[in-house]
């Protein structure tokens, strides 16, 4: 009792990323949800001066809401290390590996984890023949993304050669290096993993959404436009699979604490993993507080755990 009544927690979220008013919405909700357990729960902005607020603060545990680059992709977790500030969530090297679509798919594929056939496209060689290639190699069913983004923030998807090269020209706007991976058809499921004495995968849950749409950013975060089914009804075999790549992807890029793992899982077969985020959502309308609710964890203790263990290990 004595800890919680004495612990003084920083929440940060905000920035200037292309999330950061997701990440001040699941801020406010965090800072909300912490104020049941502990009496000393501070919003801090992530802006310029993020370091001087966090000296005036004091705080015993930081707890990052931050979604998308600085924020979740070790930039400020260096910094927090620098400060000798315990942190909830992945460390500086898992944050960077996750953020970078690229580099995590590498660790996926040492891992012998299911994923999508893709080809990376670069800003300084994406001319028509680096786009013409990519076409022949994964057909003319794509998705492109920005190589350090989330949220699905600059994604699109193209069938022709037109539309392939004005996807990655819009993904540029984000990224010097943009993902192209063959579309897979199938259930948009997502894993919620959570460290608790073991690595554990919380029930499944399948996102839909009305027909001729996608799990796009204006899908994720506006109220009645996502449905999310927990538990996913997939057969139990395909089941038990996603929550084991689930917790193997976790472990592939050296997360800790909490992440999301993203999956596309077709009629039958391997579920395909997409990417695992190392923040997830804490918006009213997110997927990991709604796994967490399924297994039984109210939002509540959920982030009090966050915070417990980011105390732990701060000794």
């Amino acid at each position: 009792m004595a800890r919680t009544e004495n612990t003084v927690v920083a929440v940060v979220c905000g920035g200037t990323s292309a999330e950061a008013g997701v990440s001040r919405v699941s801020g406010r909700g965090v800072a909300d949800a912490l104020g049941a357990t502990y009496r000393s729960v501070v919003t801090i902005e992530y802006d310029n001066a993020v370091g001087d607020a966090l000296r005036e603060a004091k705080p015993d545990v930081v707890f990052p809401v931050l979604h998308g680059p600085p924020g979740e992709d070790g930039t400020f977790q260096g910094f927090l290390e620098t400060l000798g500030l315990p942190y909830v969530g992945s460390g500086v090297q898992a944050s960077a590996f996750a953020m970078n679509k690229v580099v995590a798919k590498g660790l996926f594929a040492r891992a012998g984890l299911p994923m999508a056939r893709d080809a990376v496209v670069r800003r300084d060689t994406a001319g028509p023949a680096a786009l013409d290639d990519v076409l022949m190699r994964l057909g003319p069913r794509l998705v492109v993304k920005p190589a350090s983004q989330g949220s699905a923030v600059g994604v699109r998807f193209a069938r022709t050669a037109a539309e392939l090269a004005a996807a990655v020209k819009a993904a540029f706007e984000f990224d010097d290096a943009v993902l192209v991976e063959e579309r897979v058809e199938g259930r948009e499921i997502t894993v919620a993993i959570l460290e608790r004495r073991e690595v554990e995968a919380l029930p499944v849950v399948e996102v839909r959404t009305p027909e001729g749409t996608w799990y796009d950013f204006e899908h994720r975060y506006t109220q009645g436009l996502s449905e999310h089914v927990i538990p996913a009804p997939l057969p139990p075999a395909q089941y038990a699979r996603t929550q084991e790549v689930a917790r193997e992807a976790h472990r592939a890029l050296g997360c800790r604490d909490l992440s999301r793992v993203d999956f596309v899982v077709p009629a039958s077969g391997e579920p395909i993993l997409l990417e695992v985020n190392t923040i997830p959502g804490m918006t009213p309308t997110s997927l990991y507080p709604d796994a967490a609710k399924a297994a039984g964890i109210p939002f509540e203790r959920l982030v009090a755990h966050l915070v417990e263990r980011a105390l732990d290990r701060a000794g």
